[in-house]
C-alpha cells in the first residue's frame, strides 16, 4: 500500500470527503463541510514529493513537473477511487483528492427530486447540472446515467478528466473517454464522440468557449446531452454560457440555447442540524415561452417560468430552501446565507428575536 493510501484510508474512517496536503502544514480533511486535522505531524517538502510521485506515472509526473497542475483519479482496490488534484502554492508542492463512491447511488437513495427520471427519458437537447464545487454534481449526474443505463438501450459517451464513476454495461453501452488518455482535449474528444453515432454525451466540465460550443452542437444534432457548470442557478448559468461567447455571436448562441436547452438542475449542499449535509435543489425544465426569454435576453422572466410550472416539477432554490427549514432539516441561519431573496429569511429570523 502506498504511503498516501494510510491518509485516504484515515480519511474514509473518519467520514471525510476530500483530503488537502500543503508542506508545512498537517494532512486536513473536509468532513461535514469542515476542514480538520487527520493527524498532528505536518508533512515536508521532501516527504511531499515521495507521496505524491508514489502514485503517479512517469508520464504524469514529468506532465505535472511541466504544467504544476495535473488532475488524475487514483484507485484502492476494493477500498474507493479518488479524484486526485496536484498542485503548486506558495510553499510548493500541495494536493487535494476526493473520494469517488465505489457504488454509484440511485436517484431514490440520493433522495433526488423525481422530476430527473422524467429528464432522463428525454431523447435530445441540452441539460445543464450546475454547482459551486464539492456540491455534488458529479454524483447527481452518475446517478441519472446509471437510471438510463438500467432502463435504456442507449449508445452513452463520457468525456471527464479524470473519469470518475465507472459504469458497467447494463442495458446501455457506455464509453468512458479521459482526456490526457485518450483524448488531447475536450473540445477534441466531443469531435471524435460525434461521429461515434451516441444517443447520450456527458462532458465532464465545460472549461472553455470551444467546448460550449461542441456540447450545444452536440444536442442541436439530436444528441441527449449532459454537462456541469459551476454557477448557483438556472439564470446565472444561461447567463454564463451566453457570456463565454464574444458579442459579436451571442445572438447566434440564444439562439441554438433557445432551441436545445430542455433542463437547468442547479444544486448546493446545506448542513443539516445535527451533523452532515443535505442537497437543495432548483429545477428548471422546458416550457412554453423559455425559448423566446432565452432568445430576447429577458433572464430575469425566469423566475416567473419557475413559479408557475411547479406542477411539472419545476422549483426555486429558495423555495426548496424554505421546504427544508420548515422541516426542521436546516436551521434558518444556513437557509438564510444560501438564499437567493433573502428577504424572505430576514423576515423568519427577525420574528424569531
Amino acid at each position: 500500500m502506498a504511503v498516501i493510501d494510510k491518509f485516504l484510508t484515515g480519511m474514509l474512517d473518519k467520514g471525510g470527503s476530500d483530503l488537502h496536503l500543503c508542506i508545512n502544514q498537517p494532512p486536513k480533511i473536509r468532513v461535514s463541510g469542515d476542514l480538520v486535522p487527520l493527524e498532528d505531524t505536518p508533512v515536508r517538502a521532501k516527504e511531499m514529493e515521495e507521496l505524491l510521485s508514489e502514485i503517479c506515472l512517469e508520464s504524469r509526473w514529468q506532465r505535472f513537473m511541466e504544467k504544476h497542475d495535473l488532475d488524475f483519479a487514483h484507485e484502492i482496490p476494493g477500498v474507493a477511487r479518488f479524484r486526485s488534484n496536484y498542485l503548486y502554492n506558495h510553499f510548493g508542492m500541495a494536493a487535494v483528492f476526493r473520494q469517488i463512491p465505489s457504488r454509484i447511488a440511485t436517484l431514490s437513495e440520493l433522495n433526488l427530486p423525481e422530476v430527473l427520471k422524467d429528464i432522463c427519458e428525454y431523447h435530445s437537447g441540452f441539460v445543464l447540472v450546475t454547482g459551486p464545487t464539492g456540491s455534488g454534481k458529479s454524483t447527481t449526474l452518475a446517478a441519472m446515467i446509471d437510471y438510463i443505463n438500467r432502463n435504456k438501450e442507449k449508445h452513452i459517451i463520457t468525456v471527464e478528466d479524470p473519469i470518475e464513476f465507472v459504469h458497467q454495461n447494463r442495458s446501455s453501452v457506455i464509453v468512458h473517454r479521459e482526456i490526457g488518455i485518450h483524448s488531447s482535449s475536450f473540445p477534441e474528444a466531443l469531435r471524435g464522440a460525434m461521429r461515434s453515432d451516441p444517443d447520450i454525451v456527458l462532458i465532464g466540465e465545460m472549461r472553455d468557449l470551444e467546448t460550449i460550443r461542441l456540447g450545444l452542437t452536440c444536442a442541436t444534432m439530436g444528441m441527449l446531452v449532459f454537462a456541469t457548470l459551476h454557477t448557483n442557478n438556472a439564470p446565472k448559468t444561461i447567463d454564463r454560457i451566453i457570456d463565454a461567447f464574444p458579442a459579436a455571436e451571442q445572438a447566434q448562441i440564444r439562439t441554438m440555447l433557445a432551441e436545445c436547452l430542455q433542463g437547468v438542475v442547479s444544486q448546493l449542499l446545506c448542513r443539516k442540524i445535527g451533523g452532515g449535509r443535505v442537497a437543495c435543489h432548483e429545477v428548471l425544465l422546458w416550457a412554453d415561452g423559455l425559448p423566446s426569454v432565452i432568445r430576447e435576453g429577458q433572464i430575469s422572466n425566469i423566475r416567473t417560468i419557475i413559479e408557475a410550472n411547479k406542477n411539472i416539477g419545476m422549483c426555486s432554490m429558495d423555495s426548496n430552501l424554505q421546504e427544508l427549514y420548515e422541516n426542521g432539516i436546516i436551521s434558518i441561519d444556513e437557509a438564510y446565507m444560501k438564499a437567493t431573496d433573502k428577504r424572505i429569511f430576514l423576515e423568519i429570523m427577525k420574528e424569531q428575536e
